[in-house]
């Protein structure tokens, strides 16, 4: 099987399931035309968290990595009217971009969007009292990925699903001795995840428009 028939696959979920979404597909120009890398978790996979998040009922969702926006559509869309999306973003270049994003999609009120380093902006909201999370989706860098952990779990609460993406990385994972620091922080994720009582915890691997990898499923228990 080919990245070619698993991009194919992709478009064709696209075509039968997922209605033509001219917000979305502006978010994605936008972000391409401010220079932003293409790493948006595809169409499937965005529709795959908005019915996660309505699933559980998410009044509160916490995002790490906003890039330019596009997962926080999805997100933003499955809360309530009463409810909230934190997002952080490192790049301010990045967050300018999802909040025009954002307001385009008319989801500006529903969305809290933070700029900085998130293992600096995530004690700021324990201590807000921001917690706790309903959801938490792990998308930004992946050396910090047992940091982002330690912080979704402090601002959980029994019931909270946390997913966090780019867990397979091509079967690069499958080495011990990888020196690749994105390897080593999804490994030590997979360490903490099925060591810890708290949790609930499975993987699944993905093929499609963004090549083959995966997601992590938690559950606080």
């Amino acid at each position: 099987m080919s990245a070619t028939l698993w991009a194919e696959m992709d478009d064709y979920i696209v075509e039968r399931l997922l209605p033509a979404d001219p917000v979305l597909e502006e978010a994605l120009a936008a972000s391409t035309a401010a220079g932003l890398p293409a790493i948006s978790v595809s169409a499937a996979q965005g529709q795959m968290l908005h019915l996660f998040a309505r699933m559980i009922g998410a009044k509160r969702i916490l995002e790490i990595g906003t890039l330019g926006g596009y997962s926080a559509i999805f997100l933003a869309r499955a809360l309530p009217a009463d409810g909230k999306l934190v997002t952080l973003e490192f790049e301010p270049r990045h967050a300018e971009v999802a909040a025009a994003n954002l307001a385009r999609a008319g989801l500006s009120d529903k969305v809290d969007l933070r700029v900085g380093r998130a293992i600096d902006t995530l004690p700021k909201l324990e201590a807000e009292g921001q917690g706790p999370f309903d959801l938490v989706f792990i998308d930004a860098d992946k050396p910090s990925n047992p940091d982002y952990l330690h912080w979704a779990l402090r601002l959980s609460r029994p019931g909270t699903v946390i997913i966090c993406d780019n867990v397979v990385r091509s079967g690069k994972v499958l080495d011990a001795e990888s020196t690749d620091a994105n390897v080593i922080g999804v490994r030590r994720l997979f360490d903490l995840a099925g060591a810890d009582p708290r949790l609930s915890t499975t993987a699944v691997q993905t093929v499609g428009a963004k090549g083959y990898d995966g997601f992590a499923l938690l559950r606080v228990e």
